[in-house]
């Protein structure tokens, strides 16, 4: 079966980006566009990103998390360790996290180094959940076979009543990740394909600004 998709097109012109407009901090610079995409209300989850990974098996896998935090030295998400993310962490800390917000036509993409978080942050980001997200955690031993959602929902209300009125422990194995990032890509939408990327790259330690053919 081939389904041609070639006229699936849109013109671009939302916006410009240009080296003498950015900000020489790429932290600054991303957290100006998180808060005009979010001031838009264009985007139901602004803090959606896609983290991609090379698993064991040596192919890489994008899938989208929420970004949680985000600071001078880079931005934080959470999951269970033992998951298929983590172990690919864990294997190679070498990662890419990418926001794609459209109605903005604007992208953002970030190579970095993840590192786990304290035991002291993971626990208070998971004490600062709801608790039927708290419990979900203990439920599920994220990414391995499961024989019916039934089981799931089983355990969940077991442990409702077992939790009622007691504070949820957190996982050992579930925490935050830190991506220290080395590049920064802000992406525009312009017209004729002609986008503009402004690309941020740690240098010895300082950020050096290009302008990338689109």
């Amino acid at each position: 079966m081939e389904e041609k998709l070639y006229d699936y097109r849109k013109s671009y012109q939302k916006g410009t980006l240009s080296k003498e407009s950015v900000d020489e901090n790429p932290m600054q610079q991303f957290r100006t566009w998180f808060f005009e995409v979010q001031d838009s209300n264009t985007v139901d989850e602004v803090n959606a990103m896609t983290v991609s990974t090379v698993g064991v098996d040596g192919f890489p896998k994008g899938r989208v998390v929420l970004l949680k935090k985000y600071d001078e030295n880079g931005f934080y998400f959470y999951t269970n360790y033992n998951s298929e993310k983590g172990i690919a962490i864990e294997k190679n800390n070498k990662v890419s996290l990418s926001f794609f917000w459209p109605k903005m036509e604007r992208q953002i993409l970030i190579k970095g180094i993840a590192e786990r978080t304290s035991e002291t942050d993971s626990t208070n980001y998971f004490h600062s959940r709801p608790k039927g997200s708290q419990l979900g955690a203990l439920v599920s031993h994220q990414s391995t076979p499961v024989d019916s959602r039934e089981i799931l929902e089983n355990k969940l209300h077991q442990l409702e009543k077992e939790y009622e009125n007691r504070e949820v422990p957190k996982p050992m194995e579930w925490g935050g990740y830190l991506i220290r990032p080395v590049s920064i890509e802000f992406w525009q939408g312009r017209p004729n394909r002609l986008h503009d990327r402004i690309r941020y790259t740690l240098i010895n330690y300082d950020w050096v600004i290009e302008r990338l053919a689109p």
